[in-house]
């Protein structure tokens, strides 16, 4: 059974944004095409191995982070939804548990408005990790905005 997309308050999420210059499309295609996926998930520094990439509502996600001075992260994602060129949800099995769900809104022909919630289950756990994820969040789009400028090359 597909796991549903849990209803939070603000307190309990934690959310970044950023307008890229890229079209929806692409920057959809970023987030979608594990090729192009692995060259930016995650803070500066860390490289990813993927295991498995089953992009659909029910598929998963399994892949180890390597961390750039030392460990290895292992993760394990199910979507929840997929959306083209829109949203994609899903939830985390490996820990720190919480969803995540991402938006993607043309603003103009090449801008493209992403908009990522990790959504907890209580105000405590989002309170645990908000120190910690909100500047690697941003880390995350900058390398995200490094993988865009390739893809329109």
């Amino acid at each position: 059974m597909i796991s549903q997309i849990i209803t939070t308050t603000p307190d309990s999420e934690i959310v970044s944004s950023r307008i890229f210059n890229a079209p929806i499309e692409l920057a959809f295609a970023a987030w979608t095409e594990p090729d192009h996926l692995k060259n930016w998930w995650g803070p500066a520094g860390f490289t990813n191995t993927f295991h498995e990439f089953d992009l659909r509502p029910g598929g998963r996600w399994r892949f180890t982070m390597h961390g750039p001075e030392q460990g290895n992260y292992q993760n394990d994602v199910e979507f929840l939804v997929i959306e083209c060129p829109t949203r994609i949800a899903w939830k985390r099995h490996s820990k720190p548990l919480f969803q995540v769900v991402a938006t993607f809104e043309a603003v103009e022909a090449d801008k493209t408005k992403i908009v990522f919630k990790m959504l907890f289950d209580t105000v405590e756990e989002c309170e645990k990790l908000r120190p910690f994820v909100v500047d690697k969040n941003e880390e995350n789009f900058d390398r995200l905005e490094v993988e865009l400028t390739k893809m329109a090359l």
